[in-house]
């Protein structure tokens, strides 16, 4: 059985900063959620006849993203950059990822990161999914291909739960089920001496500037303002019992708990 897994990624900031969003290769990596997700497509390479696409949408600066989901494993990557793009929130970015899924063409499974270390929503694998009319998972910790599909198992609160899954269909992994596999020296020069990026803009997906960027986002980021948060620590002194008794008191005091 041949399986052709395209893995959604982005390349987050590694700091912000409040003049607004700073894209810089030394200030730019490869959302460390969207790692797992890779490592779970790698390791379905590795057990079976499977090819790997990396799809990423963003400023230049995400080529540096896929070149290292290609050093993990990927075989091709894809980068969707325009400057129409920027100020696009989640249902934007979902619209120009499933234009490019589906120019990229067949394939059996669409995996996410859970969320995003910068805006951190969880929204865009849904989002995508549903635009592509496919059944999405998420918290996905194990997939077995059983007799006439796959058995996917995720992770909901404190429960477990068994899916029967078709093809195709849109999961997100949970990032303490598939811990990512180092990326060696190796892989980094076979990428950089043989890239396989392609590039498209926003005419390649056969949109418009109007529908994609502040433009065509029904959401926006109103502020932003860095918070503080003021903290003290105080050594209860004493035995256990008279400890527990002079936290009690002080939470009393503080009207956390009632005396």
């Amino acid at each position: 059985m041949s399986l052709r897994i395209i893995v959604c990624i982005k390349s987050v900031l590694k700091a912000s900063h409040l003049g607004g969003p700073q894209r810089a290769v030394g200030n730019s990596e490869l959302n460390p959620f969207d790692r797992p997700a890779l490592e779970a497509a790698i390791r379905l390479k590795d057990t079976m006849n499977a090819s790997v696409i990396a799809l990423s949408m963003g400023p230049e600066v995400s080529a540096e993203a896929l070149d290292e989901a290609q050093a993990m494993g990927a075989d091709e990557a894809v980068l969707v950059s325009d400057r129409a793009l920027a100020g696009s929130d989640t249902l934007v970015t979902a619209k120009v990822l499933a234009k490019a899924v589906q120019k990229i063409g067949a394939f059996d499974f669409i995996f996410f990161g859970t969320r995003t270390a910068d805006s951190d929503t969880g929204q865009v694998g849904p989002q995508t999914a549903s635009l592509l009319d496919l059944p999405f998972l998420g918290g996905v910790k194990k997939m077995e291909l059983q007799h006439g599909g796959w058995e996917v198992h995720r992770v909901v609160d404190t429960w477990e739960e068994a899916w029967q899954v078709q093809t195709p269909a849109a999961l997100a992994m949970d990032p303490r089920a598939f811990i990512p596999r180092p990326v060696g020296l190796v892989g980094l020069s076979q990428v950089y001496d043989q890239p396989k990026l392609w590039q498209w803009n926003v005419a390649d997906l056969g949109l418009t500037a109007e529908q994609v960027g502040l433009t065509g986002s029904p959401t926006r980021v109103a502020d932003l303002k860095k918070t503080t948060h003021d903290r003290s620590c105080r050594i209860i002194e004493g035995n256990p019992l008279e400890q527990a008794e002079a936290l009690l008191e002080m939470l009393a005091l503080a009207g956390k708990i009632g005396s």
